[in-house]
């Protein structure tokens, strides 16, 4: 199947059309998304990865780790969260980068804070997650293009 191309996607975010619409990334993010590295999934349906291809995008990428922010706590990053922990993946959750609605049946943020706590890895703030990141991911970059600089491969 690997052979065949059917996994491969030609790009999601491939920007043919999109200068000028609207529907342009920010400016001041077109150069990260742009970079060779990052991939961005197919669009999910509903609330949750099930049905785009983000577990695979992950798995072909040796992925384990996700760290998790949105705009719906109680809705997308809750199904994320759920369906990436099912499939085996340590999850981190950044609190306070996301939000949910407020009904008079109750608050959706501060239910998801508490599902947060019964399903996440980790449940950071944002200064935690930096400093995280820093620590670790800047850290293995840093040690991964010395080891390639020695090698002498750039």
């Amino acid at each position: 199947m690997i052979n065949v191309g059917m996994f491969g996607r030609r790009d999601a975010y491939a920007t043919d059309g999109f200068a000028g619409s609207g529907a342009d990334f920010l400016p001041d993010y077109q150069h990260h998304i742009h970079d060779g590295r990052t991939v961005i999934a197919s669009p999910h349906k509903i609330v949750g990865p099930e049905s785009n291809d983000l577990v695979l995008q992950l798995r072909k990428r040796r992925v384990s780790q996700v760290v998790l922010a949105g705009m719906a706590a109680n809705l997308c990053v809750e199904g994320h969260l759920r369906e990436l922990i099912e499939q085996g993946f340590e999850v981190a959750v950044v609190k306070d980068a996301t939000a949910g609605p407020r009904l008079p049946e109750g608050d959706g943020y501060l239910a998801a804070l508490v599902n947060f706590r019964f399903l996440a890895s980790v449940v950071w703030t944002t200064a935690e997650a930096v400093t995280q990141l820093t620590k670790h991911v800047v850290t293995e970059y840093l040690l991964t293009n010395k080891e390639v600089e020695q090698n002498g491969n750039h």
